[in-house]
């Protein structure tokens, strides 16, 4: 079973509902997994997507704020989802093909400005989410998994267009960086995006706060595919797809996609 699948973090679907049609027109993955919907479940737009034959889904919106989704072409069934630090919010939600392989799609807090827990209740609770997944990530025991999302953590050198001006800011941090990895380590997981792009600087998100972003290309990996050992093992391909980020009204962040052997 051979199958493609994406990650987006959208930045509000109502807004962009049309950008995701465009790329699951031209791009065809199976599978799109988003982030930060900002609409309630039944607001979700979804006609357009039964359209184009992607008629079966999973999402766990939130009105004005975070939600997730997984849309498919291919069957899959709801696996459930976690309330991370037991806030309510909709950052996480499961699912599982036929062959057994469950997809996690994950939106990570942000955590702020301040890289310091205690001045900064927003970076808190980016550190206990993390370490919550690190926790169930031990009591789970993960196989056959393919997790994906906007991590909110950009965590080699070349993640970032600049590691020592952005070593102590939110997102590249030592603390968030050790904090990812404890999680690989817990899940068995392998960060595919680089073992298929090992080289090189690699962004999937420029502020708007650059109105000449291309040029400057102060960039960072925040959005992640990874998965667990015993598919990771097999043969897969990945590349980011940066030109959305030049589309009319963007979302601050641009989709990953990774093809794999299942």
């Amino acid at each position: 079973m051979r199958i493609k699948i994406a990650t987006w973090n959208i930045n509000s679907i109502r807004l962009r509902e049309d950008h995701v049609c465009s790329v699951l027109k031209q791009y065809q993955p199976d599978i799109l997994c988003l982030q930060e919907l900002k609409s309630s479940t039944e607001n979700v737009p979804t006609k357009k997507f039964d359209d184009l034959g992607y008629k079966y889904r999973v999402i766990r919106g939130q009105k004005a704020y975070n939600g997730v989704a997984i849309i498919s072409r291919i069957p899959l069934s709801n696996d459930g989802y976690h309330d991370y630090c037991s806030k309510g919010d909709s950052r996480h939600i499961s699912a599982r093909l036929s062959n057994g392989v469950k997809i996690q799609n994950f939106y990570v807090p942000a955590g702020g400005d301040i890289a310091d827990r205690e001045e900064n209740e927003k970076f808190a609770h980016k550190l206990d989410f993390l370490e919550e997944m690190k926790v169930n990530f031990r009591k789970i025991k993960l196989s056959k998994t393919i997790l994906v999302g906007d991590l909110n953590i950009a965590p080699l050198e070349n993640d970032v267009w600049s590691h020592k001006q952005l070593s102590t800011v939110v997102s590249h941090t030592q603390v968030e960086i050790d904090a990812l990895k404890k999680i690989a380590k817990e899940g068995n997981l392998v960060d595919i995006t680089r073992q298929d792009i090992p080289d090189g600087s690699l962004f999937s998100w420029w502020s708007y706060r650059s109105p000449n972003w291309s040029i400057s290309n102060r960039g960072r990996r925040l959005d992640h595919i990874w998965a667990t050992s015993d598919i990771a093992s097999k043969e897969h391909s990945s590349f980011i797809l940066k030109e959305t980020r030049s589309w009319e009204r963007p979302s601050d962040h641009v989709p990953v996609f990774a093809e794999f052997d299942l």
